[in-house]
């Protein structure tokens, strides 16, 4: 393919939402220039967390990318050494560019599928070393059931990295008024109809989504069946939302 073949499919698969270099021809991203730090920020805390934890073993790990969208931390796993990688979108849209991206970057052995994160079937999928759920969790209608089916398919680490909503605290009445439970961490209820009905690319297969508060992340995740759960800390001049502690990333150890 010619630099000018290369640009004009380029540009027939845009709109583009991740930042890609295609040997000279760039995709230029539809998020804000202030907001594309995220994605940077995302990759270090997930490959620093991903080589410490399998370190020599890198090139044997079987990955999930679940919500791979286009592609770009499945390419970012690839280029850490591993070997066997899987892609996951609901959308066939940002597979064919997962798939262009693979094939222009040298990653054409990524395997990309289309699948539903709250319909996995880990009889059909089989079970993975490690899996990824970046920047999805927020955008969906059942996190719970999201989170059962991703630890139904993973044998060692899953990293989940969701947009998480301020603590609140405090008891509910239980039955009776004198009855009560203490709030375990909450869940937001999120209208993102405009966003659905756009057809964004971001959003999950419903309208109705929900955002977790790391209390809620950690005991969910605890709930659907991993052992033990630990939040990494945001780098050094991370994306300001990290730094913050607006976005989280957190991994589940089975």
């Amino acid at each position: 393919m010619t630099s000018q073949e290369l640009q004009r499919e380029v540009e027939a698969l845009g709109p583009w939402f991740y930042p890609f270099d295609f040997g000279g021809i760039r995709t230029e991203s539809i998020v804000p220039p202030q907001v594309v730090e995220i994605f940077e920020t995302r990759r270090r805390m997930v490959e620093g967390l991903v080589a410490a934890h399998f370190s020599e073993r890198l090139a044997e790990v079987r990955c999930l990318d679940v919500g791979c969208h286009e592609g770009l931390y499945s390419f970012a796993m690839a280029r850490l050494g591993m070997g066997r990688i899987t892609g996951l979108d609901v959308r066939e849209v940002n597979l064919t560019k997962a798939r262009f991206a693979a094939e222009q970057l040298g990653h054409a052995g990524i395997e990309f599928r289309q699948g539903n994160v709250e319909t996995l079937d880990a009889s059909s999928l089989g079970t993975f070393d490690l899996t990824l759920l970046l920047g999805v969790l927020y955008h969906l209608e059942n996190p719970m059931r999201a989170l059962r089916n991703m630890r139904s398919v993973t044998s060692e680490l899953c990293i989940v990295e969701t947009q998480v909503i301020d603590e609140i605290e405090g008891e509910a009445e239980w039955g009776a008024r004198e009855w009560t439970r203490p709030y375990r961490g909450v869940l937001a209820l999120i209208d993102e109809t405009g966003e659905f009905n756009a057809d964004n690319t971001e959003t999950g297969h419903s309208p109705l989504v929900t955002c977790p508060s790391p209390k809620a992340l950690a005991f969910m995740l605890e709930q659907a069946g991993f052992a033990r759960v630990e939040f990494v800390d945001p780098p050094v001049q991370a994306y300001e939302q990290h730094a913050r502690g607006k976005r989280v990333v957190c991994a589940a150890y089975c």
